[in-house]
């Protein structure tokens, strides 16, 4: 991969881990906030509710802050564009679908097979 390439994604790997931190740190944040007593059951299992959805997407976040730190360390250590499972290049295009895969379409397609078969 070439260097410029290797720089466009590690910029975008960083301007999605900021976004992705900053959404965690406002989550944090509502939920410090006191909280209205609302008097109403069903207020209060809607607000319940939303925190819950909120912490659900928070949690997925950072499982994928998780895999952009991967792909940082790997544009590090000249390993990233490169298929865990084959070896070879994964493509741009794959690439800038889903900046964090270690995957080629292949090995991915594969690998998503074995799993419905297996059931795991």
């Amino acid at each position: 991969m070439e260097k410029k390439d290797l720089e466009y994604f590690r910029n975008l790997l960083i301007q999605w881990m900021e976004e992705l931190l900053e959404h965690a740190y406002e989550t944090v944040e509502g939920l410090l906030d006191p909280q209205e007593n609302l008097a109403d059951p069903l207020d209060r299992a809607t607000v319940e509710s939303d925190r819950i959805r909120a912490l659900r997407i928070r949690d997925r976040e950072s499982m994928l802050i998780k895999k952009i730190r991967q792909s940082l360390e790997d544009i590090e250590n000249g390993e990233y564009g490169i298929c865990e499972d084959c070896g070879e290049d994964i493509s741009i295009k794959r690439l800038k679908a889903r900046p964090v895969t270690s995957l080629c379409i292949g090995c991915k397609t594969k690998r998503e097979s074995m799993e419905k078969l297996t059931g795991t």
